[in-house]
């Protein structure tokens, strides 16, 4: 049986076109953008056309997309940038209990430099308290951070009306968000949302690892946390990525082709592997927000790592979280945000698709599960 990959909210397949891109500028056109001669010429039409491609995407000025090595860099840009470039203001972020890592551990570096940080709760489903948010927001609030769609549940937050009770309240106080598992898979329109700053991912969109973008707003005071050559305007030094750039702003064009076909693909397949487990399997909990590619659900009475082990033996890839802490003992802050106990929040896995992934996996899935879980769980008990 070929394997059934069901990890793509961890990374994802390349699309064939990006791989073709990519060989070209690895190949062919591999000049420096920033030489002089025709070939950094060529490699400099790539680069804007790159940009091009994923601002229509947004709806925003190409002058406003920033490459990075991806969203990890993306979240410490936003997040140190802004808080280094407004100190004077104030030094007060707020975000929320949920974050993905790479904002969670910028935020704690940026405490161990001064500034104070809220950690907003969130809802059973994940979503954030907007009257929290009221309540947090004071006159020294430089910044707010919040996620679009949570990385291991798929908690969809209301980031529209999160940013214009940011903005109703000061519209110098900076919003935010890491679109990381949003971008693709929803309609982003970041003047929609109020958002100064928006990171992206590649991998996450059939594209390249190690490159990403932040989105930054025209005008918003941020200062660079990587020094050099002066490229991309002086915000991001260092030679630009061209395979990887050329890789994301094709990955970007595609995803965005026939988009409600694809993501209503996608949600079909997501709501057909949760009814099958729901109704088919004994003592199991789905904690599945509405974003259209992450299912996450509990198995009680048996570790999160033995099942996914255990589907990993039959050729199945899940995932026990977020990919970037799963390999971790320490316990996920999302399921403990949303209120899960020990017992749930160890024997927890997420299943995320993509346009690859078919009806016949979900089935062979779900009857895998059937055929695992009474053993585990007898196992477990001894």
């Amino acid at each position: 049986m070929p394997d059934i990959y069901f990890d793509n909210a961890a990374t994802s397949r390349v699309f064939p076109e990006v791989r073709e891109i990519m060989d070209q500028l690895l190949e062919i056109e591999y000049g420096n953008p920033s030489s002089m001669h025709r070939k950094g010429f060529e490699a400099e039409q790539y680069l804007k056309h790159a940009r091009e491609c994923i601002a229509r995407t947004l709806k925003v000025d190409p002058k406003e997309i920033f490459f990075t090595s991806g969203g990890t860099e993306a979240n410490n840009l936003a997040l140190i940038g802004t808080a280094y470039a407004n100190r004077r203001r104030g030094k007060h972020i707020i975000t929320s209990c949920i974050e993905h890592a790479s904002v969670y551990n910028t935020l704690s570096f940026l405490e161990d430099e001064g500034f104070e940080v809220t950690y907003l709760p969130v809802d059973e489903r994940g979503i954030l308290d907007l009257d929290a948010l009221k309540e947090a927001l004071r006159p020294d609030t430089i910044l707010v951070s919040v996620m679009a769609v949570n990385n291991e549940i798929g908690a969809v937050e209301p980031v529209e009306e999160i940013g214009k009770i940011i903005k109703d309240y000061d519209p110098k106080i900076l919003f935010h968000t890491d679109c990381i598992q949003a971008y693709g898979k929803l309609t982003l329109r970041p003047r929609r949302m109020k958002a100064d700053m928006i990171s992206v991912s590649g991998h996450k969109i059939h594209g390249p690892k190690g490159i990403g973008f932040l989105y930054i707003k025209n005008g918003t005071k941020i200062k660079p946390i990587i020094w050099g050559g002066n490229q991309q305007s002086g915000i991001r030094s260092g030679t630009e990525n061209m395979p990887g750039i050329a890789g994301l702003g094709r990955a970007a064009e595609l995803i965005y082709q026939d988009h409600e076909d694809k993501i209503r693909k996608i949600l079909e397949l997501k709501e057909h592997f949760i009814g099958r487990v729901m109704e088919e399997i004994e003592d199991v909990r789905d904690h599945s927000g509405q974003a259209p590619h992450i299912a996450s659900i509990t198995f009680l009475g048996v570790r999160s790592e033995v099942l996914l082990h255990a589907l990993e033996d039959k050729g199945i890839y899940v995932s026990a979280g977020s990919a970037c802490s799963s390999n971790k003992p320490e316990v996920s802050g999302t399921l403990r945000g949303i209120g899960l106990g020990k017992d749930q929040y160890d024997s927890t896995l997420r299943f995320s698709f993509s346009v690859y992934n078919t009806i016949e996996e979900a089935d062979i899935c779900v009857d895998c599960l059937k055929e695992l879980l009474p053993v585990l769980r007898r196992f477990q008990r001894r």
